[in-house]
């Protein structure tokens, strides 16, 4: 199979984001007077995006008799605040990211592709020193964007002029398989993420340097079929 693009996702994937992401939750919390939750939890809910993780912290408090609505919209508002006024605290890149990115930079063209919304990817991809890696970032800022919907892969695709099933989309949570599925491209998953190990014909990375080590093997084998 033809590898034309490698698409990676945000958090757990490219940056341990899980301290930074609960350092979010939790200021929106407190400025709403509400309790916060431990790192753990947190880590637990992250995967498809902020308003989804809000509402999972308001389910978990067990609030009676409030406008959940509306409250989880104030809530987004200060999330989204606390994450941009804090961007270098919103996580580093997992160790052999940046070097795998740096060789990977003049073999394929690259982009993320999140349930993050894109201002707040940009900035924590800036703040990890990882940004000038991608040639895009696609984040789902609209709901219906949102992995396991494939419109973000297909969007990233289109705009490179690529078709999705020469895509590799490289994640670890089970919305980034799905999404890679619905779009029809193949996938790795990452096991230092955030999300279980999946089932299925996937690659399994245990380290990014993997990654490299798979694609020449890959390639030789495209060369030999055809």
């Amino acid at each position: 199979m033809k590898i034309a693009a490698i698409f990676f996702d945000l958090d757990g994937t490219l940056v341990d984001s899980a301290a930074g992401v609960a350092l979010a939750l939790n200021t929106a919390l407190a400025e709403a007077e509400l309790p916060s939750f431990e790192l753990a939890t947190v880590r637990s809910w992250i995967g498809d995006g902020p308003d989804a993780l809000i509402l999972r912290a308001l389910e978990a408090s067990r609030l009676r008799d409030v406008d959940l609505p509306s409250l989880a919209a104030r809530l987004r508002q200060r999330f989204d605040a606390a994450t941009l006024a804090t961007p270098s605290a919103q996580g580093a890149a997992f160790p052999g990211i940046d070097a795998l990115l740096s060789q990977l930079d003049e073999r394929y063209p690259m982009a993320v592709v999140t349930n993050k919304p894109t201002p707040l990817a940009r900035v924590v991809l800036k703040a990890a020193g990882l940004l000038d890696h991608f040639a895009q970032v696609h984040g789902a800022d609209m709901p219906e964007q949102r992995k396991p919907s494939p419109l973000l892969i297909q969007q990233a695709a289109r705009q490179l002029g690529i078709a999705t099933k020469d895509v590799l989309l490289v994640g670890d949570g089970p919305a980034d398989l799905a999404s890679a599925r619905a779009a029809g491209c193949q996938f790795a998953w990452v096991s230092w993420g955030y999300g279980p190990a999946p089932t299925g014909d996937v690659w399994r990375l245990d380290a990014p340097a993997e990654l490299l080590a798979r694609l020449p093997a890959h390639d030789l084998q495209r060369t030999q079929i055809h």
